[in-house]
């Protein structure tokens, strides 16, 4: 019999603005992540010699995130050298599947206790710097074109056989919404209720003081603090939202696809965001020992694959899988969070699921959390549990679309 994989723990920092100037910009991704794997052992009294693994995710894997951010930033955190950490990089899905390994190593024998986290400073190491250039706005959510590598503008990351079966070039993220938006014919109307929805929400939170128990304040250089969340505008209204220009259409890309209304702005986008986030995971034997209660454990796990163009559609067959693996339904879960990289994909998942649009994100998503891509599969985890232990749910399902068509969904049950 495999061993039970429960959460103690997940904490995370802030969401500051990922751009020169934001809360966060000044902190280095590695002290960032530091401080949140600190901050986890200390309030949980635990000895981080005792971690038998730190697995990190992080997507821009490069410069200040090069050279495996999760070592160094466990070492900054002041652990013992005995501790090993390992970085990887499953797209926006990154830290959700450090969370999946973590408690699958545990499920396994093969953990004890071990730390999943992640960081994303986007802010200093912008979206496209591991491709040697950072992208420009249009790009800043996805792989570019096959078009503009071979104009030589970056460098080619897909070599050429992955050309020769995608002939006509894959396309960013904001343009795989925009493909959605056509496909399940979503209007902007549509996207931005959405999108102001997710404001409201959070701002609602965040003033109940709903995330105090997840949000671990980051102390700056000059001494200033930062505990509230950046991203967040309280006062987003539908006319506000409507007034931005579409923001992934360029005339090349019209011209390709040319019966698209191109809805998707940065208004119902998520945000360039700098965070980090970590959760104690261990096994229920381990956590007795030591005098821990567990929070919650893992009950099912699923990952798949989908169409690269339509790339953010994977979190339907992910949460039709997990359900099916589970044996639960839709209607058992508590609640769900389904990130927001766009308001597209909650949108869809919703029609596709037939799932309650009372429970989903329930204290607002990614569009006012924000999405720190290396960080957001802990941070939803935090939420989702969070919100679980203060209105009393059982389940809770938390599903994020990834770069190049893929999905993880993770389902966790409140003890």
């Amino acid at each position: 019999m495999s061993n039970e994989a429960v959460i103690v723990d997940v904490v995370r920092t802030a969401s500051g603005r990922g751009k020169p100037g934001g809360a966060l910009s000044g902190v280095h991704p590695a002290d960032l992540l530091a401080g949140v794997l600190s901050e986890l052992v200390t309030r949980n009294g635990l000895d981080p010699a005792l971690v038998d693994d730190v697995i990190g995710g992080c997507v821009s894997q490069v410069g200040e995130q090069g050279y495996n951010v999760t070592r160094t930033a466990l070492l900054s955190a002041g652990f013992p050298d005995s501790v090993p950490g390992a970085t990887i990089d499953r797209q926006c899905g990154s830290s959700q599947q450090a969370a999946t390994f973590a408690a699958q190593g545990v499920m396994a024998g093969s953990y004890d206790i071990v730390i999943a986290c992640g960081v994303e400073s986007m802010s200093r190491v912008p979206l496209g710097s591991s491709l040697g250039t950072a992208q420009s706005p249009q790009n800043q959510q996805g792989g570019q074109s096959h078009q503009n590598q071979q104009s030589g503008q970056i460098p080619n990351p897909h070599g050429t056989l992955m050309r020769d079966r995608y002939p006509d070039g894959l396309v960013n993220q904001g343009v795989s919404a925009e493909l959605m938006n056509q496909k399940w014919k979503l209007g902007r109307g549509e996207l931005d209720a959405f999108a102001a929805r997710s404001h409201r929400l959070a701002a609602a939170a965040a003033e109940r003081g709903d995330f105090d128990g997840e949000l671990q304040p980051t102390t700056l250089r000059d001494g200033r603090v930062v505990a509230a969340d950046e991203t967040i505008r309280p006062g987003t209204t539908l006319d506000s939202l409507a007034a931005l220009p579409p923001a992934f259409r360029t005339d090349a890309l019209a011209a390709r696809f040319p019966k698209l209304d191109w809805h998707i702005t940065a208004g119902n986008s998520s945000p360039l965001t700098d965070g980090a986030s970590a959760a104690l995971i261990m096994s229920a034997k381990r956590a007795a020992q030591l005098g821990l209660n567990p929070r919650a454990r893992f009950h099912s796990f699923a990952v798949t694959g989908s169409d690269p163009l339509l790339m953010l559609t994977g979190v339907i067959p992910a949460t039709r899988r997990i359900l099916e693996r589970s044996g639960l339904s839709i209607d058992d879960l508590d609640a769900y969070e389904v990130n927001e990289a766009f308001a597209t994909v909650p949108l869809v998942w919703l029609r596709e699921l037939g799932a309650d649009p009372a429970l989903l994100n329930p204290r607002g998503g990614a569009i006012a959390l924000g999405h720190a891509l290396g960080s957001s599969g802990t941070r939803l985890l935090g939420t989702l549990l969070n919100h679980l232990e203060l209105t009393g749910g059982r389940w809770g399902l938390q599903t994020m679309c990834e770069g190049g068509g893929m999905a993880n969904a993770t389902i966790i049950e409140r003890l």
